[in-house]
């Protein structure tokens, strides 16, 4: 018997509302790029822990992804997904309210909790809709996958109008009624949760994988004002490695960890997720300070900074969609990851020769979409390759390793990028030459990433015994 009218529309809703989720996680990662200058204005935050507005968001969606997913299995996909929203909206409306930077930081971190919430809960939900029938199930996959360089491309032009013709809170505050929107439909829409199955919470080791990350990346970001070589530096990042050292150890001796540590035993996993850790921390720390050279040494304000960064965010949804499955599948994963991450790196040394009195149709243009199609080649096969590696009945487990890989990585990145840029220059607000100095030295240090990354993928990944899902799953949570 044919599904009923009814049945479909109902599944159109859930594929919208599942959709709707991957598209606003990673919009909300790349909303506040362009609003940075005016926050940094109007909040009093120092060149140095700028950065945060977005570490803050990335830190807690990462670090919390694994335990979502726990949790999602534990109480069930739809009320982790909606409990997800209520978080996200209560972490949106404290951002977008903040009149100071430590106001500002929490709301984003509570975004970046509800986020960790939201995605894993999403992805059981979409297969819990459309797992019983394979084409249904690659149709609905190709569409979700598609969401998220569509979020990342809104994000970065939604941010310059937001606050070119708004005011920046707005990047925030557009949440809350896409939350209201769920909210109406979930009940209609979503498969109901069975009933709760027995197990226990790792709530320690999530804990301190997020305190771990959050510490490290604070004492990097901290390290150029106080000194490489201040008790306080070391004292945190031996505190950082004593947390994720512990958490390793947790995971250990549990009898139902977030993550089995044996699982990065299987070929090829650990490697993909590794490339993926550092194609992250190339790409996040040039897209953010790109923005930063756009608005504060040419001169763009937030409408035409956002514009200007919209063929670049566009290039990579075609791109992934499109052509990377494609080269993928006729290539082999290996030598796309390597290919991807040496165009990413020889971009990011293009933009290393910025000006002061640069043009973006010659500075920036080129090579910004250079560093576009270096990203995508890259990231398909690393991602495909880190799926299905893993064994079907820990898919879950895999999807959320990978993720929490690359959002570890844009934190860590960019954290250390923005270490380079301060020590060269980029602390000094109004001096363009020292800014455009700063913003070259994060450009190489990113350069340099990228390229180890391209040397350890050429050592470490290996061919597979069969092929990697990229052709449906190739885009799963980017900007």
């Amino acid at each position: 018997m044919s599904q009923s009218i009814p049945g479909r529309r109902k599944k159109k809703l859930a594929l919208f509302l599942i959709a709707l989720a991957q598209f606003v996680v990673i919009m909300d990662t790349s909303i506040v790029g362009v609003a940075l200058p005016r926050m940094q204005e109007e909040l009093g935050f120092s060149p140095e822990n700028l950065s945060w507005v977005f570490n803050a968001y990335v830190i807690t969606f990462g670090g919390l992804l694994l335990l979502g997913g726990r949790l999602a299995d534990v109480f069930g996909a739809r009320r982790m997904f909606t409990t997800g929203w209520v978080v996200l909206l209560a972490g949106s409306a404290v951002a977008g309210l903040a009149g100071n930077v430590a106001f500002e930081l929490i709301g984003r971190g509570v975004q970046g909790a509800g986020a960790a919430l939201i995605a894993p809960a999403a992805l059981t939900l979409l297969m819990k809709t459309f797992g019983s029938s394979p084409k249904e199930l690659g149709g609905a996959l190709a569409l979700y996958g598609a969401a998220a360089p569509a979020g990342g491309t809104a994000g970065v032009f939604l941010g310059g109008v937001i606050t070119e013709y708004m005011s920046w809170p707005w990047v925030f505050f557009i949440n809350i009624p896409l939350a209201l929107v769920v909210f109406a439909l979930v009940a209609k829409a979503l498969p109901a949760d069975g009933p709760r199955i027995r197990g226990s919470i790792d709530i320690a080791g999530a804990l301190l994988v997020t305190a771990g990350l959050a510490l490290g990346v604070f004492a990097i970001v901290r390290a150029p004002e106080i000194g490489w070589a201040n008790v306080e530096t070391w004292g945190a990042l031996s505190g950082a490695a004593a947390l994720l050292a512990l958490f390793v150890l947790v995971q250990a001796r549990r009898k139902q960890p977030l993550m089995r540590l044996s699982i990065l035993r299987i070929p090829n996993l650990a490697a993909a997720n590794l490339a993926q850790l550092l194609l992250a921390a190339a790409w996040i720390p040039m897209w953010f300070f790109l923005n930063l050279y756009l608005q504060q040494v040419l001169g763009y304000s937030a409408f035409p900074s956002g514009a200007a960064l919209l063929p670049m965010t566009a290039f990579i949804m075609i791109t992934m969609i499109v052509l990377a499955p494609r080269l993928t599948a006729r290539f082999g994963p290996k030598a796309m990851t390597v290919t991807g991450l040496i165009v990413l790196a020889g971009a990011l040394l293009w933009l290393s020769f910025v000006r002061v009195d640069g043009n973006f149709w010659v500075d920036i243009l080129p090579a910004s979409l250079l560093a576009a199609l270096g990203m995508s080649l890259a990231f398909i096969p690393t991602l495909g390759t880190a799926i299905s590696s893993a064994p079907p009945q820990e898919g879950g487990l895999a999807s959320g390793l990978v993720n929490t890989s690359y959002q570890v990585g844009s934190a860590l990145g960019l954290a250390t990028m923005t270490a380079f840029a301060a020590a060269n220059g980029a602390t000094e607000s109004g001096n363009l030459p020292a800014l455009t100095a700063g913003f070259s030295s994060a450009f190489i240090g990113a350069a340099v990433i990228a390229l180890a990354g391209a040397l350890l993928a050429a050592i470490t990944l290996r061919a597979p015994t069969r092929a990697p899902v990229v052709e449906k799953e190739a885009t799963a949570t980017r900007p």
